[in-house]
Parts: structure tokens; sequence; C-alpha cells
């Protein structure tokens, strides 16, 4: 069956108080979703917001971001008084001031934190974590001195209660959300600090190798991404005993999860910790389907999206296969003109996951204006022949496109269905300032946009289904 879903970043969500993901706003686009007949909502990492605002870099990998804590609800229980809450009320510019969130919910929470009483439930979560959650709040601690471990804890209460609460209201509304698992951990932060073992280090302790990719026509000098290296050899050793704790926890948070770098698995690229260009790095091989297999083995079966994108050798596509998880398509990487893409419609399979970009991608829209004229002959040439009804714009033709195709799983950012410019942006990869800020105005979620997604969404969903049925009984001919 043909399904569908919206990209938005939680933190892309509006709100008076800040970022203030878990609020009455996220309730309303669980209602925006479900009435425009979609199944799935997209979000990004929920951890901790670290280096450059971004949700890739977290000081943990079970931890949650303290700034997704809705502050209303907060009020509601008593924790904190109504004109504490509206001396942080601001207006949605339509970007997240991330300095401006930290100042207001530090200061807040703080107050909520100091008038709350831990009940029973609290506790509970408290004994059930405390197999991550007690080197959290101490490593917390000594980074913010000023601060007690239990005011960490209260946090991560808060968070995973509230999300855990939003996330159930979403199911019971027929919405599934798909999480984000990166496939590196930061060396600021709870695992490399406690944990040496997991990653290659030398007798003191420093990481021997980082990760990063090899130079190419992009990087002459390749990229070096700073993260600590995995010693799989001690992992297979534990049955991936850590990464089985990090996906079921995982798993509990999202209904389907992004394995972020799933080339990653198969091989990975390491450099000499001491260098500053990846010149030197060299591929390894990675754990490959053996840790799929201990994963189905002790969690069972999953919901997975593997991103696949970028060059790919035989042996991912193989392990791909292997695991049988869906990879990703994305329809802005497809329209080369002398390029004949993997990513162009017509060569996808049923198995995959069909996006017209993902977050580190500009909008359509904003892509659409960096094409060369051959590309937009090009893109012109593929629309004319294809079997859609065209819009008159390119973002919803390009929507249309990933809807018919042959995808099982379509999934389009919001912004695209709004038709934005390269002013709605998330992330752009290696530069710094300007990412992880958009976020979206109450007044565009309107119930003409809501129409246009329904009407589309059921347009081609029955269009696909009708090709499914004729090619089956082609093949039974």
């Amino acid at each position: 069956m043909k399904t569908s879903g919206i990209l938005l970043p939680i933190f892309s969500l509006p709100s008076d108080y800040g970022i203030g993901c878990f609020s009455k706003e996220a309730y309303k686009f669980v209602d925006f979703l479900e009435e425009a007949g979609q199944n799935y909502w997209q979000i990004l990492p929920l951890g901790t917001i670290g280096a450059g605002n971004s949700p890739y870099l977290s000081f943990s990998s079970f931890a949650g971001s303290a700034y997704y804590i809705d502050l209303e609800q907060l009020l509601e229980e008593g924790l904190l008084k109504k004109k504490e809450l509206e001396s942080i009320k601001e207006e949605n510019q339509g970007k997240v001031d991330y300095d401006t969130v930290r100042q207001n919910h530090r200061k807040l929470l703080r107050k909520a934190y100091f008038r709350f009483h831990p009940d029973e439930e609290y506790k509970k979560f408290v004994k059930d974590n405390e197999y991550w959650l007690g080197e959290y709040t101490e490593y917390m601690s000594k980074k913010k001195s000023k601060l007690p471990e239990s005011y960490f804890a209260f946090c991560q209460y808060y968070f995973h209660k509230q999300w855990l609460k939003l996330k159930k209201y979403a199911n019971d509304k027929g919405i599934q959300i798909v999480g984000d698992l990166p496939f590196y951990v930061a060396l600021d932060g709870t695992a490399f600090t406690y944990h040496k073992e997991l990653f290659k280090v030398d007798e003191e302790g420093k990481a021997t190798v980082v990760g990063g990719c090899p130079p190419d026509a992009f990087a002459e000098d390749g990229q070096v991404w700073s993260n600590p290296v995995y010693d799989w050899e001690y992992h297979k050793k534990t049955n991936y005993e850590w990464w089985m704790n990090r996906l079921r926890h995982n798993f509990m948070l999202y209904d389907v999860l992004r394995l972020d770098h799933f080339r990653g698995f198969d091989e990975y690229f390491e450099i000499p910790a001491e260098d500053e260009t990846a010149v030197n790095g060299e591929w390894v091989k990675g754990p490959g389907i053996e840790f799929f297999e201990a994963m189905k083995e002790q969690l069972g079966d999953k919901k997975v999206i593997a991103e696949n994108l970028g060059f790919l050798t035989d042996s991912v596509h193989k392990l791909l296969d292997d695991t049988g998880f869906p990879g990703m398509n994305i329809l802005e990487f497809a329209f080369g003109a002398y390029d004949d893409s993997i990513y162009l419609p017509h060569k996808y399979k049923e198995n995959s996951v069909v996006y017209t970009g993902t977050h580190d991608n500009d909008t359509v829209v904003g892509w659409y204006e960096t094409l060369s004229e051959d590309d937009k002959k090009f893109l012109e040439h593929y629309l004319k022949y294809s079997t859609i009804e065209r819009t008159g714009t390119v973002h919803l033709d390009l929507i249309s496109l990933a809807l018919e195709s042959r995808s099982d799983m379509v999934i389009i950012p919001l912004q695209d269905y709004l038709g934005l410019g390269n002013e709605a942006r998330i992330n752009t990869p290696s530069t710094v300032g300007g990412n992880w800020e958009w976020r979206v105005k109450e007044e565009q979620l309107t119930d003409e946009l809501k129409e246009l997604i329904r009407t589309l969404t059921i347009k081609y969903r029955t269009v696909a289904e009708e090709n499914a049925k004729k090619a089956a009984e082609e093949a039974q001919q």
C-alpha cells in the first residue's frame, strides 16, 4: 500500500514560547496531518542540541533536548506561574532564536525544578533509565557546574513524559513518527567520556582516528568530521550491547527509524586523529549484516529507513538488499541533463522512500532557481513525457512525480508543499550559522494547504494502486 507523510523538524513548529515543540501547536499539526490524509510525520533527532545548533551533535544518544519541553504544561501542573510564562512570550518571526531560547528555557526550567516534588512516576522513570541517565546527569552537572544532577534528571523526565504523550496522540490518529539516528556520536558527549572501550583510542583514552570523507570533486582535501570511530571488534564481543540499548531506546521514541550514514555499517572512512585533512584516511570494514542479524534477534522486526545517499559500492547495495530495508530516493538529485541518474523516478523500486529533498537540501523552489538552463530543459522534457497532471508550478510537479512513483513511501518537506524558496532551507552542510532555524507560521497551515495535500495524495495513491494492479495482471499473463 502506498503511504505518505510530511517532513517537518520538531523545532520548526510555531510556538509562543521559544521552541516549545511539545506544545498545543504540535497537537494541532498532528490533526493537520490526519486531515490531510497522511500516514507519517518525519522529524529530526530529538537529542540535546549541539554545536552550531545541530540536532546531529548531541551530548547523549539517549537524552532529549530540554528546550523541547512545553512550558505551558508545566504551568498547568503548577510548576510555573502565568506571569513567568508571559514574560518570555514572543512573536514568531519565522526563525528560531537559539540564544533567547536557551536563556528563557533555562530560567523557567530552573524555577519549575525547585517547585517539583518527585512522585512515584518520576522515581520509576529514574529507575527504568538508570543505564544511561546517571552518566548523563553527572556529565551535564560537570559541564554546567551551577546546576545539580537531579535538575537534569527532572528535565529528562519531563522531556520523555511530554514527548511520549504527543507520540501516543499521533499514533491514535493513525500518524507514525519517523525519527533519525545519527551514525556517529560526538567527542564531547557521554558515550566517549564514560565508555572509551567503545571506540578506537590510545592508552590515554584519546581517539586515534576520527570519521570523515575522502577527497573528491567537491572537497579536494576531503572532510574531517572529528567524531570518534567505533571499535567494532569490541562491539562484536558484547553482541553489540551498547548499540542495541541505543536502538531500543530510539524505537521507544519513534515508530520508524532512519539510520543516518547507512554506508558506515558496511565500511567507513577513518582518518588519523592528528591530521587536519582526510588525505591520509582509509576505508575500513564495518560490522555488516551480522549487526542487523543481532538487531533482529534482540529487538525483533523493526521499521527502518536506510540513508543510502551518495556514492555507494556494490557491497553497500548488497547489505541494503540483505537487510530488506527501504533506501532513499531524492528527486532533486535526478535531473542532470548529462547524467543518467539513479534518482530518476522510472528507476525506483517499490521498497524505497522518495523525497523531493531532505533537511540537507534546498527547497524545490530554491533548487530550481540554481539549475542550469540545460538541466531545466531536461526536467521540462521529463515532466512533459511523464503521466502526471501538470500544475504550472515546479514544486507541485515534483511532488506529483514523487507521489506517482513506484516507491511505497513518499515523504515531502512541508516547505515544498508551501512553495517556499531558499529562505526556508533547514541546513546547508559544511556551513556554520543560519542552519536549523526555519519555523513555519501558524497562518501558513491553512485549510487550503491541507486540502491540496489531501487531494494530491489521494489522486496519486489511486493512480499508483491502479498501476500496481495492472503490472500484477501483466505479470500473470
